[in-house]
């Protein structure tokens, strides 16, 4: 007798049994029982799992010599005939080959005969959602009002590609996939039936790996027992076929995870050099981080896992948490759709693990959010915080002042509360019984200098700026007697200003006007200016116009406050303005003064020389004058060069 394959051999022969599939089974044999057999049938679902089987069951039922029984006996001439595929009255049609219009015209034709030596004359038609739209409408007919003798069964895997039209006439059954335990069993008996050892572990994989289809299983099953000699070992399996297996998954993801990148790249170079393809590779780590996945979720179940969970590595799941290991995943998976257009799919595969063995740093923005979340509770809840107050005075028929921060004379003194926990980068701040930073004059004796907070004079410099050569002019701010500096407009009050004029808009000239009128109101004393200037003096313009140096100030000043704003503000604070020839010269109070205006030196004579209608220089000096005295060993308050030192900036303010 000649080779007869697993899947054939172990064809179901009753509707007990069929695998996985015992609500279609149980529904064709009360309908049988009851004797409301359907006209039309359709069968539904993936491939393997016991359609054409079941089809070939329902015709063996309904034609056997002793029935319609729901238990055919499978040894009269029918069923016989039907078991080998030879009856004249159960004609099986491959959809998928006989699309047309003429192959139903032919089925139309053949159904008006009666059937010959049986009871019923049935159609198995499989793949049926092959066939084309006409061939369809041409069935409609006959399937709706068939002869009494005519059954159709219809199969297929793509249920939605059967139209809408052909599903209302049959009756629909949707098979299902097979659960892995029954798979293993079905197998464990076909080794068992050619005297086959199989450890459990290799039946398991090849269960896991027909992904539910009796038949997929039955073909590998073949497949394993051609090389295993009589035993079937996982091992065998693992080495024949280019699997990574259990063992050495572990090894490589343990080296991942103790951040070990050499070693996970030379374990891989042994795997290729072994035999084992890279797509298998990906599949085998995809299978295997989706095993831990499960298992932190809590999962035990080996069908789902693939393997008992003591066999995964202790090491690993301790290393990464369920966040880690689903990005683990992700990454695999993207990798396996990245290959098909990698330049090299090695250095895609080695870039992944690579990332692995820092994936104990990863962090999810979820994760994130709760850190956040957790400091701003604490905050809340900290002295001195408004929350804290007010939950403190809840409750109370008194309502108490919110606490707040105390300051001095010398600045403000920022209350942390104990509990807050700190940053790394903060671990230089002292850390008191108070929780309170040191005064703005200088750090504790108590702390030592090199652990000072980097942060204490408001953070470091900017890259041109070092840190060792400040080159930042001292700034004189006078302080009141209440610790706070002083604002050097508030003794000036001009009674020519009202709130209500409009600005809208002003031309060149009326900023050229407005410009002249504020140094004319500064000059005739109004305010105090460091030096008087000479209004009467008068400048001939290349075009023979007549102008003042009052005017010549005031125009090139709206002209840059327009264009820049910055040399605007310089030419403030110029003294006396005096023209000699071609030259413009002027003095500034000191030397920090002439090093900002200097720097706008060649757009102020630009301007110049715009009004003047020729070529016109710029000129500025120091003015010899006597320091202020009550200027002198002032010195700056820590906040204004925490804030200067930040900005990169200076701030200008006090006497001069």
């Amino acid at each position: 007798m000649s080779y007869e394959v697993t899947a054939t051999r172990r064809r179901p022969q009753q509707f007990d049994h069929l695998i996985g599939q015992e609500f279609v089974a149980q529904t064709l044999k009360n309908s049988i029982k009851s004797g409301k057999v359907a006209h039309a049938y359709l069968f539904s679902g993936p491939r393997g799992c016991g359609k054409t089987s079941t089809a070939r069951i329902l015709a063996k039922a309904l034609n056997c010599q002793s029935g319609p029984t729901d238990v055919p006996c499978g040894n009269c001439p029918n069923c016989q005939e039907i078991t080998k595929g030879s009856s004249l009255d159960v004609i099986e049609i491959d959809g998928a080959s006989n699309t047309s219009v003429e192959n139903i015209r032919q089925i139309k034709d053949e159904v008006l005969f009666p059937p010959g030596n049986s009871k019923y004359k049935i159609y198995i038609i499989d793949e049926v959602h092959m066939l084309s739209t006409s061939a369809f409408n041409a069935l409609l007919k006959t399937i709706e009002e068939p002869p009494p003798y005519v059954i159709f069964i219809f199969a297929t895997t793509e249920l939605q590609k059967v139209p809408a039209t052909i599903k209302s006439r049959c009756q629909q059954f949707n098979f299902r996939l097979v659960p892995v335990d029954k798979i293993k069993q079905c197998l464990a008996e076909a080794a068992t039936e050619l005297g086959i050892k199989a450890d459990d572990e290799a039946l398991f994989w090849i269960a896991r790996e027909s992904t539910g289809s009796m038949r997929d299983a039955y073909t590998l099953f073949d497949q394993v027992v051609a090389f295993s000699d009589g035993e079937m070992t996982y091992e065998k399996i693992r080495d024949k076929l280019g699997l990574v297996g259990i063992e050495r998954l572990n090894s490589v993801f343990e080296a991942c995870a103790s951040g070990n990148p050499e070693k996970v790249i030379s374990m891989l170079d042994d795997f290729f050099q072994s035999g084992i393809s890279i797509e298998q590779l990906i599949a085998n780590c995809a299978d295997f981080l989706r095993s831990l996945m499960l298992i932190k979720s809590g999962v035990k179940k080996e069908a789902l896992l693939g393997n008992a969970p003591e066999r995964f590595s202790s090491a690993v799941l301790g290393a990464w948490n369920c966040v880690q290991i689903e990005r683990a995943l992700s990454i695999f998976l993207q990798l396996y759709r990245d290959i098909r257009y990698s330049l090299s799919p090695r250095y895609e595969l080695e870039l992944a693990f690579s990332r692995l063995c820092w994936l104990s740093q990863y962090v999810s923005t979820a994760e994130i959010k709760k850190a956040i979340d957790a400091a701003q509770s604490l905050l809340d809840s900290s002295p001195g915080s408004e929350n804290h107050a007010a939950q403190t005075n809840a409750g109370t028929s008194q309502t108490t002042p919110i606490a707040r921060p105390a300051q001095n004379s010398q600045g403000s003194q920022t209350q942390i509360p104990p509990e807050l926990p700190r940053l790394s980068m903060l671990n230089g701040m002292p850390d008191n019984d108070s929780g309170t930073l040191p005064e703005p004059g200088g750090q504790p004796e108590s702390i030592p200098k090199e652990s000072a907070s980097p942060f204490y004079d408001g953070g470091p410099l900017p890259p041109e700026q070092s840190a060792e050569a400040k080159n930042v002019p001292v700034v004189i701010v006078p302080e009141s007697d209440s610790g706070y500096t002083e604002n050097p407009d508030d003794d000036f009050t001009d009674p020519d200003f009202s709130s209500d004029e409009e600005y809208d808009n002003p031309s060149d000239s009326d900023l050229a006007s407005r410009a002249e009128q504020d140094y004319a109101h500064f000059s005739s004393g109004a305010a105090e200016p460091r030096a008087p200037v000479q209004l009467d003096e008068m400048l001939t313009t290349s075009d023979g116009r007549q102008i003042s140096i009052a005017q010549l100030r005031g125009g090139v000043t709206a002209a840059l406050s327009v264009s820049d704003g910055f040399a605007a503000t310089t030419l403030e604070t110029t003294g006396i303005w005096k023209i000699l020839d071609d030259r413009v010269e002027t003095t500034v109070p000191d030397s920090y003064s002439l090093e900002l205006i200097k720097r706008k030196q060649n757009v102020i004579a630009e301007e110049i020389s715009k009004v003047c209608g020729k070529k016109m220089e710029f000129s500025v000096s120091i003015e010899n004058q006597k320091k202020d005295a009550a200027s002198e060993d002032v010195k700056i308050p820590v906040q204004v060069d925490i804030i200067m030192n930040m900005f990169n900036g200076t701030i200008v303010a006090g006497k001069h």
